[in-house]
């Protein structure tokens, strides 16, 4: 009787073991394909299409590109093993199911990588650079670009000629670059070198941005003394990347589902801290003419409409760390039309209600069914015999 009972208790709790596993899996790997799946690439509306850009051949095969930011991969000093764990598989499996499933032609990660790029020597600065070349890892065919945030190099009071050099060293991520794809303009631009002030990474990024903006004069005929090595192969807006949100008081205008708490979105945005100065940002406007812009550091989501038809996107941190309900951005552009989607990531409070109840389920059942025999067992061992 005694191995009957035995066998039964086993059977139960390897039926158990095996729920449980099949909801780690679940929690861990395959609600990232559940939640994700559930994104498409926008679709073009034709009648938003800029007549005056003619590129026929072009539009037949669109950019697909992903923006993400602020994922602020944990350090030695403030990083504890089991947040840095959790943190780091959720943004793996995040991005690899990401672009397993949408299959983006370009990937823009918009600053604050690291979450102590600017605190790290250069022992954890290389194992920072390991770590996010195996977490964000990307095969040939997809081309991925990052910037430097304030986490990566410090704020501009604190970015020294060494601390900027190494980031762009390792990370291939000069404080200025174009990339185009298609007749396409991506401009991406440190935001902590807009300061206006003369510095040594101020000064060379205002050159650099003035000599973007004269290449793609050249590309629409506006100029006439153009080399070789000023033309691009056709004119297009540009999409102007960056770390800084462009000049706001606050995210009280937001209105997203990946917005700022109440309590949050009512704090005052200080210039050069929370976004950029409102100089730098009608510079950039006035300069560079962008489509859209494309930015993060506040680790929230945001909507604007800059002069009537520059839209700006503040896309939310990557992590669960900073957010409970990550998301990035969808963009499928053309040279003479655009569109851009959110694309949600699973929701960290849904995750763990999903291991909460399932935890007390399997409990709640251990408890029905071994309990009262073990109590039945007792009493029958504590009645008198006669």
């Amino acid at each position: 009787m005694s191995i009957l009972r035995k066998r039964f208790y086993n059977n139960y709790l390897f039926i158990f073991t095996l729920i449980f596993v099949f909801v780690l899996f679940f929690c861990e790997y395959f609600i990232y394909y559940i939640v994700l799946s559930q994104c498409n690439w926008p679709s073009l509306d034709p009648h938003k299409a800029v007549s005056s850009v003619d590129t026929p051949k072009l539009d037949e095969h669109p950019v697909r590109a992903i923006f993400i930011s602020d994922t602020h991969l944990l350090g030695p000093k403030r990083g504890h093993w089991f947040d840095k764990l959790r943190r780091e598989w959720q943004m793996y499996r995040a991005f690899q199911t990401s672009i397993t499933i949408h299959k983006p032609d370009i990937i823009f990660i918009l600053g604050d990588i690291f979450d102590e790029g600017d605190w790290s020597n250069d022992k954890e600065f290389d194992n920072y650079i390991s770590r996010f070349h195996s977490l964000f890892s990307v095969s040939n065919d997809i081309r991925l670009f990052t910037m430097a945030g304030n986490h990566d190099i410090g704020f501009h009071y604190a970015i020294t000629p060494y601390l900027n050099q190494r980031f762009v060293s390792k990370m291939k991520a000069p404080s200025v670059q174009r990339i185009s794809a298609n007749g396409n303009h991506f401009i991406l631009i440190n935001s902590m070198a807009l300061e206006g002030d003369g510095c040594f990474l101020c000064k060379s990024t205002e050159i650099a941005i003035n000599k973007v903006a004269e290449h793609l004069k050249c590309a629409k005929g506006i100029r006439n003394n153009c080399t070789k090595s000023d033309e691009l192969s056709i004119y297009s807006r540009p999409i102007l990347l960056q770390h800084f949100p462009l000049y706001r008081t606050s995210d009280e205008m937001c209105n997203e589902l990946d917005e700022a708490p109440h309590e949050i979105k009512r704090l005052q945005f200080r210039e050069r801290w929370e976004c950029l100065s409102k100089e730098a940002s009608e510079q950039l406007l006035d300069i560079l003419n962008p489509r859209l812009v494309v930015d993060g550091h506040t680790h929230y989501g945001c909507r604007r409409i800059h002069r009537d038809d520059i839209l700006e996107f503040t896309i939310p941190s990557f992590s669960w760390r900073n957010i409970d309900n990550p998301s990035f951005l969808l963009g499928i552009f053309t040279p003479n039309n655009f569109s851009v989607s959110k694309c949600y990531m699973p929701v960290e409070s849904t995750v763990i209600l999903i291991y909460i109840i399932s935890i007390a389920c399997i409990f709640i059942c251990l408890i029905i069914k071994y309990i009262p025999k073990t109590i039945l067992i007792v009493f029958l061992k504590m009645k008198p015999q006669y």
